[in-house]
């Protein structure tokens, strides 16, 4: 099919205000410009838009610097060597981020044909009757058969990513990849080894930042592409678990992510009923809900490039038991335990976060959580020195512990949840999050009695791990209510040094 000419869909284009004011603004340029991409099938199912694309025969990164002077947005290049820009702008709709691009090949046929699917390879003149659907690759009869179907051979293996955007996009809209287009993504999964890492994981992050990503993950573990963009997470295939673990590694693992992404819904303002009518999510919400706009602030901030940290978050749920096949060692009764799998785990996620080229912020806090993710669970006795100590050795990411933690003792024991094992984590993870919360100067961050200066002019010592030795003492001293004033900071400080 090559038939360019605009023609009525069978189900109406449905285009936010914001579409129609931008085309109002551009009436009177002589370029070709169309709606492309994502936005014509979201506008056909009826789905918010978030993001446009436009295809021009002009100057993309013009255009789009001249689209954000008229909306006063923000502009920047976005690929300078095949001339895109990017335009993001605040509407009533929310933030909309708009790209504009040149044809990719001579015209608008040839820019629709090099898209990946067909139901990403619609248009919309924006400058003509925005009611009309341009269509030569029969996307809008692939979106009513709820199928993704390549717009050309090879049009996966010219283009590897295209591996997890159909696999991120089946699941997105609950559509099935068409049977020649998914041996096509089988075939081209093992390309991704080759791929560019920044674009890798950006792609990884849009799959993992779903509503719920875990049958995106399970349709890219089985299509092959998850062992390449994570291989840590093989070894975890059919590793046996110790109890009360009584899935595998790789099944356990879906669980956690599952569980932790019900417990996010939980925690949000829009959660539904059929949630909290669970048992061990209603707890959840009982429990924590008053600390439901704290976790939400956290889960909602965005990292370099908007990446969200709820995406990466759930991937620190994906890592956190990398490191049990490196530390797997059978007991006496022939039954697996893990010795210090944390800080391999850590290491490894350590290196996987700089694989993807993740920002240092976002690899010391995915580090973080993979290694202390353990931690709630095995603290017993919540005395303030306890507390403390978890929130100084895991700092910003302790939010995220508790989380995952939670989700990482439901994905151990699945339909064999003991209750009462359950209220006693809640209310421990209740109570590490009130610290956090609402009594952080006086359990989390004292205000400093003494500094590493007064105690070296002081005792004369010299600097060295003493000094944080000592100020980490004084610092448990005025959590425990042991010690209040100068006087008595640097009297025990002399009492650790003379013992």
């Amino acid at each position: 099919m090559n038939d360019l000419m605009p023609r009525v869909p069978g189900r109406p284009l449905l285009w936010p205000d914001f579409v129609f004011d931008l085309a109002d603004s551009l009436r009177e340029t002589t370029a070709e410009i169309y709606i492309v991409g994502g936005a014509v099938r979201d506008a056909l199912l009826h789905r918010p838009l978030k993001d446009v694309d436009l295809a021009t025969d002009g100057d993309g990164i013009r255009l789009a610097r001249q689209i954000a002077n008229q909306f006063k947005g923000d502009f920047f290049v976005l690929d300078g060597e095949r001339g895109v820009g990017r335009a993001l702008m605040e509407t009533p709709e929310g933030r909309l981020v708009l790209d504009v691009a040149g044809f990719r090949g001579a015209g608008l046929h040839a820019d629709l044909r090099d898209r990946d699917f067909t139901v990403n390879a619609m248009a919309a003149d924006i400058r003509g009757d925005l009611s009309l659907l341009i269509d030569p690759l029969g996307g809008e009869a692939d979106t009513a058969a709820r199928q993704l179907r390549r717009c050309r051979d090879g049009a996966v293996t010219s283009d590897p990513i295209r591996v997890l955007r159909a696999v991120r996009q089946a699941a997105q809209l609950s559509f099935r990849i068409e049977p020649d287009t998914l041996r096509e993504v089988k075939m081209a999964a093992p390309l991704l080894a080759d791929a560019s890492p920044e674009r890798v994981r950006d792609e990884l992050f849009k799959l993992l930042a779903l509503p719920r990503p875990v049958a995106a993950l399970r349709t890219a573990d089985q299509v092959g592409a998850l062992g390449v963009v994570l291989p840590e997470l093989t070894p975890l295939h059919g590793l046996a678990q110790s109890s009360p673990h009584i899935f595998d590694g790789w099944q356990h693992t879906l669980l956690v992510v599952e569980h932790l992404t019900n417990i996010l819904a939980t925690l949000s303002y829009g959660r539904s009923d059929n949630l909290t009518g669970a048992f061990h999510l209603g707890m959840v919400a009982v429990a924590l809900d008053r600390y439901r706009g704290q976790v939400q602030a956290q889960v909602n901030t965005l990292w370099p490039n908007e990446r969200p940290h709820r995406a990466l978050l759930l991937l620190a749920a994906l890592l956190h038991d990398v490191g049990k096949p490196a530390a797997a060692r059978q007991d006496e009764n022939g039954g697996w335990r893990f010795w210090g799998h944390e800080s391999v785990g850590a290491k490894l996620a350590d290196e996987r976060a700089a694989a993807l080229r993740l920002s240092n912020g976002e690899r010391e806090r995915l580090v973080a959580v993979v290694q202390h993710h353990m931690r709630p669970l095995l603290l017993d006795d919540l005395t303030p020195r306890a507390i403390h100590r978890f929130w100084r050795q895991s700092g910003a990411a302790g939010v995220d512990v508790c989380l995952l933690s939670l989700a990482d003792f439901l994905g151990a024991r699945g339909a064999e949840l003991d209750q009462d094992d359950w209220l006693a984590l809640v209310e421990r993870i209740r109570i590490l999050l009130q610290a956090y919360f609402e009594r952080h100067e006086q359990l989390v961050a004292p205000p400093a009695l003494v500094d590493g200066h007064v105690l070296m002019q002081t005792l004369g010592l010299k600097s060295g791990p003493t000094i944080g030795q000592l100020l980490d003492l004084i610092r448990e001293g005025q959590v425990a209510g042991e010690i209040h004033s100068t006087d008595e900071a640097l009297a025990a400080a002399r009492r650790y040094l003379e013992g």
